[in-house]
């Protein structure tokens, strides 16, 4: 069941909402002061690219550098990312073989704006 959904989030949403992770990543990349929010950024993209299956769990080790840098990260690129969970989140809710595809895109809000001290994880 997670492949097929996996499938058909892929065909719907997953393929471009990783492009937005991608390129948020790189943009931050390019910049030497942001690569751990570029390396944050891949990390999600993978997520978003195939969540199905997997969960965000935080990391006993993030500090007060985590918090700070999340801050940066929802003024700077966070809240647009979340925003474009939201608009698709909704337009999947609209159909009933979307609706689970809309939920996935609804708890992947809280990673989006604030990426740093998550870990993903693969479901037992």
């Amino acid at each position: 069941m997670r492949t097929l959904l996996n499938i058909i989030w892929l065909i719907l949403c997953g393929f471009w909402m990783a492009v937005g992770y991608l390129v948020a990543g790189v943009i931050c990349c390019v910049l030497i002061v942001t690569i751990p929010f570029g390396l944050a950024s891949f990390r999600i993209a993978q997520y978003a690219f195939w969540p199905f299956g997997r969960t965000v769990v935080d990391r006993r080790d993030a500090g007060v550098a985590s918090c700070l840098g999340n801050v940066v990260w929802f003024v700077f690129a966070g809240w647009w990312l979340a925003l474009g969970h939201v608009v698709t989140g909704v337009m999947l809710c609209l159909t009933v073989v979307g609706i689970p595809l809309g939920i996935a895109n609804f708890k992947m809000i809280p990673v989006s704006l604030v990426p740093l001290g998550k870990e993903i994880v693969e479901i037992a």
